[in-house]
């Protein structure tokens, strides 16, 4: 189809460009929603995993990112688990690679206890049972 219009332009004298600029564009992002496992009155967000497959490793590092007032944390059934078949790394290393603290089986009782700073609709949302 480009050769067409380019013949027409041709034959008609009208001097143009061909693909001569790039114009740089983002896509709309797509609006998902989080619902934490649990929310500890002091305002902990805690995720229990047995499986923490990849969707759920990046979008938990999109949520740290995009609200880095929240808390998150993971209590995994062995956070010694690898990643992938072939990775090294496990999802304790992970953890601490991206900033989240994580435990094996249980909530530790100290996390419990710890005070944290959150806003009100977390601590609002925390008190429901």
């Amino acid at each position: 189809m480009e050769s067409q219009v380019a013949a027409q332009l041709d034959s008609l004298g009208v001097k143009y460009s061909y693909e001569s600029i790039k114009l740089g564009y983002e896509k709309p992002t797509s609006l998902h929603h989080y619902t934490p496992d649990f929310i500890l009155p002091n305002g902990l967000i805690i995720e229990a995993k047995g499986r923490f497959v990849t969707a759920d490793r990046q979008k938990h590092k999109l949520i740290k990112e995009q609200h880095p007032d929240k808390d998150i944390r993971f209590v995994f059934s062995n956070p010694a688990t690898k990643i992938g078949k072939k990775s090294k790394t496990t999802y304790a290393d992970w953890c601490g690679k991206y900033g989240f603290k994580f435990s094996k089986g249980l909530i530790p009782t100290a996390w419990l206890s710890e005070q944290v700073q959150t806003s009100r609709v977390l601590q609002t949302l925390a008190v429901k049972k």
